[in-house]
């Protein structure tokens, strides 16, 4: 019996899985795996489609990521000191210790992301695929 295919876009970004299929996966290991963590696929295990199509191409992600964190990192410190009245400092420390934390995570999603923006799904072929496994 053939895997059903999710055809959900944010899906896919959010599993880390290739745009093209929806079916292999981005990266070598889990996120919040000490063991090469920014370590990625050449290439889908599944269609074949190239992760890595030009030298700078997720150089883009780089821009998502900053965005992200920029706005995360100011609503963080504005909730932890305005809203439950902690001091700068204190809200600061916290901050750097969130961000140390999901460093790893901020950084695949975003390249998920950019991936994502620039590959289009493809259904026919998640189909094929679907079916050779």
């Amino acid at each position: 019996m053939a895997k059903k295919v999710n055809k959900s876009v944010a899906a896919s970004i959010f599993n880390m899985t290739c745009p093209k299929c929806h079916q292999g996966d981005l990266f070598t290991t889990p996120t919040f795996s000490f063991s090469k963590p920014f370590d990625m696929h050449p290439k889908c295990e599944k269609c074949n489609e190239d992760f890595m199509p030009e030298p700078g191409f997720y150089y883009g992600a780089m821009f998502l990521s900053y965005i992200f964190t920029g706005f995360f990192c100011l609503g963080f410190v504005m909730f932890f000191h305005w809203g439950l009245g902690w001091s700068t400092s204190a809200s600061f420390g916290l901050l750097l210790a969130v961000c140390a934390l999901l460093f790893v995570a901020v950084f695949r999603l975003s390249r998920s992301l950019w991936i994502h923006i620039v590959v289009r799904f493809d259904p026919d072929k998640a189909a094929r695929v679907s079916k050779e496994n």
